[in-house]
């Protein structure tokens, strides 16, 4: 194919592969029903196209952003899309269980789309512009699968669950050709061999920054799971809440992360990442005690949970872009990895605490220990970004390349 893009990519086309990278988790979720009944299959088997394929791209995580630093982002991105479009077409013309099942979890190479992205930005932005661009390519990752489900239960009623398959494999091939004609090379210090990559890795592991970033994500990241997890008993139970409004409820905090997204989008070019990390902290921790308080004092209704949920929201727009921008410049030269190994870190805290809330919440603990857990992982953040502007103070900030 002529035409190969040489220079780095638009804001645009990295946008336009988080969303897909992200809304291949849910959109074809309103259809589990009818996938299990024409394949014949128990909806328990067919549920594993969605655990499975998380589980599966928390290792991909670990795998591409290496890829990455060692071969470049374009080849590897490519790579990834063209294997996405044709487990795609094969899900979407499947006839047997295990065939789409495979497929399904091949699917997970879209995940690339994510970490190459941001690995893209580091690369070819400075620090706080980074976390800058990272805040508007948040957003993405935050509408894309709000939106995905009625996308999905829009095509299957009608044209049936294939089409979303379909629509994936559309996809994957715009994508494709999109990110020939766009996505150039970025990563200019590509190791020669990858026995010398992973020699560099220790230094990577070994700093208290990068650490200190990306467990700040991961607790932000798992307060939100905590309340997917925990969000739906309570409003059963507790609040007596119809699914119409329970399904507004969940999406209070996706509509406080974009809106905390996109005032780091526009503020991170100014402000010490640190500085964006705490605030969002604080306004998390903040709602979520008023909240907690509320319900202890007796208040048990909507508003103080929805409230909280919001703050939670609006704090991890804040946080996520430039702790995110941070672990991905500790070592530059290590933008993959660190984004990789940041990426599954945090799936690993979600996927942690989204199981710690559903054993401790239950109808006799309600609100309040759904709200606790919440401030748990919020205020775990809040330490670990105090801990990295500690760093800062007693060293001084230094040169992205020599971060420790």
């Amino acid at each position: 194919m002529p035409f190969a893009a040489t220079s780095p990519p638009r804001l645009t086309t990295l946008v336009l592969l988080t969303a897909v990278s992200t809304l291949s988790l849910n959109l074809f979720l309103p259809s589990l029903p009818n996938i299990a009944a024409e394949l014949e299959a128990d909806y328990a088997l067919v549920n594993l196209s969605l655990g499975g394929y998380l589980a599966i791209t928390a290792v991909l995580m670990l795998v591409m952003g290496p890829l990455s630093d060692r071969f470049g982002r374009r080849p590897v991105m490519l790579a990834a899309l063209a294997l996405f479009t044709s487990a795609s077409l094969v899900c979407a013309l499947a006839a047997d269980i295990w065939v789409f099942l495979a497929c399904r979890l091949l699917q997970g190479v879209i995940i690339a789309g994510w970490g190459i992205s941001l690995a893209v930005i580091r690369d070819t932005a400075p620090e706080r512009e980074a976390a800058s661009l990272i805040g508007y390519v948040s957003m993405a990752m935050a509408l894309a699968p709000m939106l995905a489900p009625m996308a999905g239960g829009v095509l299957d009623e009608l044209f049936g669950w294939r089409a979303s398959f379909w629509a994936f494999a559309t996809m994957g091939a715009g994508l494709f050709v999109l990110c020939w004609l766009d996505l150039g090379e970025t990563n200019r210090t590509r190791s020669h061999t990858l026995a010398a990559q992973i020699q560099s890795y220790p230094a990577l592991f070994a700093s208290r920054r990068f650490w200190g970033y990306s467990l700040c994500m991961a607790f932000s990241i798992a307060a939100f799971h905590s309340f997917l997890s925990g969000a739906p008993l309570v409003g059963k139970t507790v609040l007596a809440l119809s699914p119409s409004t329970l399904g507004v409820t969940l999406g209070t905090t996706t509509a406080g992360f974009m809106l905390g997204s996109f005032l780091a989008g526009r503020t991170a070019k100014r402000l010490p990442l640190t500085s964006l990390m705490i605030a969002g902290r604080l306004v998390a921790c903040s709602g979520l005690l008023a909240g907690l308080a509320l319900f202890l004092a007796g208040v048990v209704h909507l508003a103080p949970l929805i409230g909280a949920a919001l703050c939670l929201g609006f704090g991890n727009g804040l946080t996520v872009p430039s702790s995110n921008a941070g672990a991905l410049s500790v070592r530059p030269q290590l933008a993959g990895s660190a984004s990789g190994l940041s990426g599954a870190l945090t799936s690993a805290a979600g996927a942690l605490f989204s199981s710690i809330t559903g054993a401790v919440v239950t109808e006799m603990t309600g609100a309040t220990a759904l709200l606790a857990m919440m401030l748990f992982c919020a205020a775990m953040g809040l330490v670990t970004a105090l801990a990295v502007r500690g760093i800062d103070r007693r060293e001084g900030r230094p040169c992205a390349a020599s971060a420790g």
